[in-house]
C-alpha cells in the first residue's frame, strides 16, 4: 500500500473515532461555576452556552446551561416572561464562556404581544436579532386537550396581536354578510 493511502486512511480513521467534547454545567445557577468536561455523542455536532432569565411573581432567576447539542440555533427568544440568549459553537471545548446576560442586549425597536396568566395583551420590546414574533395556537379551542399546537411566525410591530384577528374575523364576516344579502 502506498504511503497516500495510508495517510488517508489513517485520517479517516481518526476522524470516526473523534467525539467533540464540551463544557457542561453541573450546577444551573447565575455562575455556572462548576463545570466538568462532557465528551458528547456521535448525533451532538455543536457546542451550546444558554443564559435565561425567568421572570415570574415580581422575582427574576437567572439560569446558565451547557452542554452538547445535535440541533442549535444560535440567537436570542424571548417569551416575554422568559428571555434565552443561546451560542454554539463546533470546536473542542470551545462553549467556555457564558453567554451574555439578556437584560444587557440593545433594543432594536421592535415589539411584540405576549402572553402571562392574566392576558395576551402584554407587550414586549425586542432586541438584537430578534426579528419576527409568534403566536402559538391550540389546533382545536373547543377541547380543553393537550393536542398539537399551531406555530405562526411574522414580521413586524405587534403583528402577533388579537387586533390581526380581528380585523380578518371582521372582513370574513362583512363578506359573507354581503354575500348573503346580495344574493
Amino acid at each position: 500500500m502506498d504511503l497516500q493511502t495510508s495517510v488517508f486512511l489513517l485520517f479517516v480513521l481518526f476522524a470516526e473515532g473523534h467525539s467533540l467534547q464540551c463544557y457542561q454545567c453541573r450546577n444551573r445557577d447565575d455562575s455556572c461555576s462548576s463545570q466538568i468536561v462532557e465528551t458528547c455523542h456521535s448525533e451532538s455536532a455543536k457546542c451550546m452556552s444558554s443564559t435565561s432569565l425567568l421572570q415570574s411573581g415580581g422575582h427574576t432567576t437567572t439560569v446558565r446551561g451547557k452542554g452538547c447539542s445535535a440541533d442549535c440555533p444560535s440567537g436570542s427568544l424571548n417569551y416575554g416572561i422568559m428571555r434565552t440568549v443561546v451560542a454554539c459553537c463546533e470546536t473542542d471545548l470551545c462553549n467556555a464562556q457564558n453567554t451574555p446576560d439578556p437584560r444587557t442586549m440593545i433594543p432594536n425597536g421592535k415589539k411584540c404581544y405576549y402572553c402571562d396568566e392574566k392576558s395576551c395583551l402584554n407587550i414586549m420590546s425586542c432586541s438584537e436579532s430578534e426579528d419576527g414574533c409568534i403566536t402559538i395556537t391550540p389546533k382545536n379551542l373547543k377541547e380543553k386537550e393537550n393536542g398539537p399546537e399551531v406555530i405562526s411566525c411574522c414580521s413586524g410591530n405587534l403583528c402577533n396581536g388579537a387586533q390581526s384577528v380581528t380585523h380578518s374575523f371582521l372582513f370574513l364576516f362583512c363578506s359573507l354578510l354581503s354575500c348573503i344579502l346580495l344574493h
